[in-house]
């Protein structure tokens, strides 16, 4: 069957923190297939169920839901069990992809840099010996939801305490002083550096969700070097969990040209702030190419 003669779904909103930004992407994604000429149908929803999958008469399923139930393989699993094709990664790598901590320890069997860390659950204390500053953040969660940066161990018990409210485990995690970069998947194959310069302190939900709050940098203003070691790290990040086609990796170059992985997103943001068309365009590729060859994935 001729890809444009099929129905496809846009799955978007969903129950986790991230549902207005999964419903920014989904629409961003609509517009765009549309006018390549698709038939698409946006599914905005809070849990899909297999009977409104199945109502819908959708062929496939592009998968633009962010966070819980999106990114951690149980759409997935409901799409492969309904026989229904859909983007992104499978079953298993979203749920690694997902999992902070099951993804670090992926990301140093191949011998990634990951910073130092120490992982707690929900009621228990820490003995271990931090450092400061830490990054505190869930076990589980995209956009930065629940995280906070401590400069001293008096700010500790708040900052888990706001983390637990978004999962069981809660990543103590060693500060890396350094640039911010991301680097883009396409067709399993790295796309442009991108370095993100927030107006705050770091990377967080305001800087990533607030026009003008963050400068974001296209080749990032890197040696071809640190470049070509930010699209290596990105690329072993990437098949370390088995992603499929297209993710978005997250790390930090410290002052010595050190990449350090920070986490892997399977289902990147598609929105007009989002870095992973940033780096398409910069690669030649606009956004409705990118969705296009985004929805490929559902056929390999």
């Amino acid at each position: 069957m001729d890809k444009k003669s099929m129905r496809i779904g846009v799955l978007m909103g969903g129950p986790s923190a991230e549902r207005e930004v999964s419903l920014r992407s989904g629409r961003a994604i609509k517009d765009a297939l549309s006018a390549r000429g698709y038939k698409v149908i946006a599914l905005e929803t809070w849990l899909p169920t297999r009977q409104e999958l199945k109502s819908a008469g959708i062929d496939v399923a592009f998968v633009a839901l962010h966070g819980t139930f999106g990114e951690d393989g149980q759409i997935q699993a409901i799409l492969e069990d309904l026989k229904i094709p859909y983007t992104g990664s499978k079953v298993k790598a979203s749920r690694l992809g997902m999992d902070k901590v099951a993804s670090r320890m992926l990301f140093k069997k191949a011998r990634l840099n990951v910073p130092d860390c120490h992982v707690i659950r929900n009621g228990a204390r820490t003995r271990k010996k931090l450092w400061t500053p830490l990054v505190v953040k869930p076990s589980a969660q995209g956009s930065s939801v629940g995280v906070s940066i401590i400069d001293n161990l008096g700010e500790l018990e708040n900052a888990v305490a706001g983390a637990f409210m978004f999962g069981e485990r809660v990543l103590l995690e060693k500060f890396i002083q350094g640039r911010e970069l991301t680097v883009g998947m396409l067709d399993d194959r790295p796309l442009p550096v991108v370095q993100v310069v927030p107006k705050r302190r770091y990377y967080d939900e305001v800087a990533k969700y607030t026009v003008g709050m963050t400068e974001y940098l296209c080749p990032a203003p890197i040696s071809e070097k640190e470049a070509k070691l930010a699209q290596d790290a990105a690329f072993k990040a990437h098949k370390a969990l088995g992603c499929a086609n297209y993710s978005r990796v997250d790390m930090i170059i410290d002052d010595a040209g050190k990449v350090f992985v920070l986490e892997i997103n399977t289902i990147p943001g598609m929105t007009e702030l989002s870095l992973l068309p940033k780096a398409a365009k910069v690669a030649g590729i606009d956004f409705p190419e990118l969705c296009e060859r985004m929805l490929d994935s559902a056929f390999i």
